[in-house]
């Protein structure tokens, strides 16, 4: 029974990432949450505390996921800033496909901008989240500094910053809608910018 009840909230957590990611918090209602996880709000309340409760650990789920992903993304490079400059473009075609994802946009960064002015807590949380995640980007610009990839005076926190805002910034531009090809171009340049900071040889 214990193993069939970690599935079932683990399951539950995922239908809520899901339901966050394209609604939000305010825009999500507990009739909603009932719904989405099929779950009774006796049982969503015993399994998680409250709604703050779900939406926390939804929103730190969505971030373990998305680090798992870079990962795995990157060991199927040599580069490291060669993995960068292919996840920089992946999510640039991802966000141009139309893909079946909630939302185009990174829900840390909904969150930040829905929250910050009506529910501190998780406004903390989704800076928190965003500042480990830098300091994840600045640990792999280092990692490829020491390797000799890029270029002996590269600032690795800077260099993760605009890493950071470009990942930010090309899930942004894909609620535009815009064609599939300018948002592939955008991706293009974005990675880009990385070669300028290559070691020269």
């Amino acid at each position: 029974m214990a193993r069939h009840a970690r599935y079932d909230r683990k399951t539950a957590l995922e239908k809520a990432v899901g339901l966050f990611w394209e609604k939000g918090y305010h825009g999500s209602s507990m009739k909603q949450i009932e719904q989405a996880l099929d779950m009774r709000p006796g049982s969503i309340y015993a399994t998680f505390g409250s709604k703050d409760g779900l939406f926390s650990e939804a929103l730190a789920a969505y971030a373990e996921q998305g680090g798992r992903e870079l990962a795995v993304h990157l060991k199927g490079f040599d580069s490291i800033v060669d993995g960068l400059q292919d996840y920089l473009r992946g999510i640039a075609c991802s966000c141009g496909d139309g893909s079946a994802a909630p939302s185009r946009a990174c829900m840390i960064v909904k969150t930040l901008l829905e929250s910050s002015n009506t529910h501190s807590a998780l406004a903390d949380q989704a800076n928190s989240i965003l500042a480990a995640i830098e300091g994840s980007l600045a640990d792999l610009v280092e990692q490829a500094r020491v390797k000799g990839e890029l270029a002996q005076s590269v600032d690795s926190r800077r260099l993760a910053r605009l890493l950071q805002a470009q990942i930010m910034g090309l899930r942004s531009m894909g609620e535009r809608n815009l064609d599939p090809q300018a948002m592939k171009d955008l991706g293009d340049d974005m990675a880009s910018i990385l070669d300028g900071y290559r070691t020269q040889h």
